[in-house]
């Protein structure tokens, strides 16, 4: 039986990685590819093979000599590294034009996340659906959230109620907050923060095109 390394130990550099070959996995399985290497996923991806080798073994599996990984058991690996055979359920906060956005994005279902449903205090949103997502009242928060068990909250909310709801959604039983604002929020030690920066990821793409320019 494989055994994975806590997902917990895994560098993040390497966990944002591990996606990023899962895709590639399954447009080369599309195409007919059986089998595959190291050398072959760095050459497409512009990575360094070593790199790519350390950071499959995190999962668990070993590639062969010569031969490299099968396709089909290392996309298994990952998917079950990864936790994608499960679906995630969450609630998301916020139905303005982000939210808005992330709720209708098809790409989630394809990893693994299900936004079951989003909540604002903007009465002229509420009652609408957005891709079959209903819109709610943030007043049905927290007893919607303990009654379905709910482990992971979006927040698409401006940056001055940022704090505000991240403390509803932690006292709501909220473990892990994928924080769409701008602004930084604090939480105890034990609650999961994911900070999705725009800005400083237009500034890593500016430096990136200078250096060709």
């Amino acid at each position: 039986m494989t055994e994975f390394k806590n997902i917990n130990a895994v560098p993040e550099p390497s966990l944002r990685r591990l996606p990023v070959y899962r895709d590639y996995l399954k447009k080369v399985k599309n195409e007919g590819g059986k089998f595959i290497s190291c050398t072959q996923i760095s050459e497409a991806l512009n990575l360094i093979a070593v790199q790519i080798r350390k950071d499959l073994a995190f999962t668990g599996i070993v590639g062969k000599p010569k031969v490299g990984y099968d396709i089909d058991e290392l996309l298994a690996s990952l998917d079950n590294f990864l936790g994608l055979n499960n679906t995630t359920e969450a609630f998301l906060v916020g139905a303005g034009n982000l939210g808005t956005a992330l709720l209708s994005y098809e790409g989630f279902d394809t990893c693994g996340l299900h936004i079951i449903a989003a909540f604002d205090n903007d009465l002229s949103k509420i009652g609408r659906e957005i891709n079959k997502k209903k819109i709610l009242p943030i007043e049905k928060f927290q007893n919607l959230t303990k009654r379905m068990k709910i482990n992971i909250g979006i927040m698409a909310v401006p940056a001055g109620e940022a704090q505000k709801t991240a403390d509803l959604m932690i006292n709501s039983g909220i473990k892990a907050i994928w924080n769409f604002t701008s602004a930084k929020i604090s939480a105890p030690e034990k609650i999961i923060i994911q900070h999705e920066n725009f800005a400083a990821s237009f500034l890593v793409l500016s430096k990136k095109l200078k250096g060709l320019l």
